[in-house]
């Protein structure tokens, strides 16, 4: 990647979004974590949070969560969050998954939880963000 690749699809500007996206994504792993009782300290949560946070750099960065335009509404950066989850969250599955064998039947229950709670999430943090700033 080019720095004009880069300078066009970060900003300085979003830092505080990107700082709020890192604790909602570990805020839903958190919650997942604690429903199914998996959720035993700070080293658990971070290696189920490792894939889903490499997948939200593999997409986020390329889809422009971070851009001047993510900085500037929430017209542009809630929608922005949700178009980079969703390949965040399925390339963390497919880590996850691979690394700790967790393809069942319950897969495709977890994919869909994970892309619509995470979408939820980012999304509503985003516009609160705006809403309050």
């Amino acid at each position: 990647m080019s720095d004009s690749f880069i300078s066009e699809r970060v900003d300085r500007a979003a830092a505080p979004l990107a700082v709020g996206d890192l604790l909602v994504i570990l805020a839903v792993i958190t919650v997942g974590m604690q429903n199914h009782g998996t959720l035993t300290g700070a080293v658990p949560l971070l290696t189920t949070a490792a894939p889903f946070l490499f997948g939200w750099v593999f997409a986020s960065v390329p889809i422009g969560a971070y851009s001047s335009g993510a900085a500037e509404s929430a017209k542009a950066a809630v929608p922005l969050a949700i178009r980079s989850w969703i390949p965040a969250a399925l390339v963390g599955i497919v880590i996850r998954g691979a690394t700790q064998s967790a393809f069942d039947v319950g897969l495709g229950v977890f994919m869909a939880v994970m892309v619509v709670t995470g979408s939820v999430a980012l999304g509503v943090w985003r516009w609160v963000f705006f809403t309050f700033r």
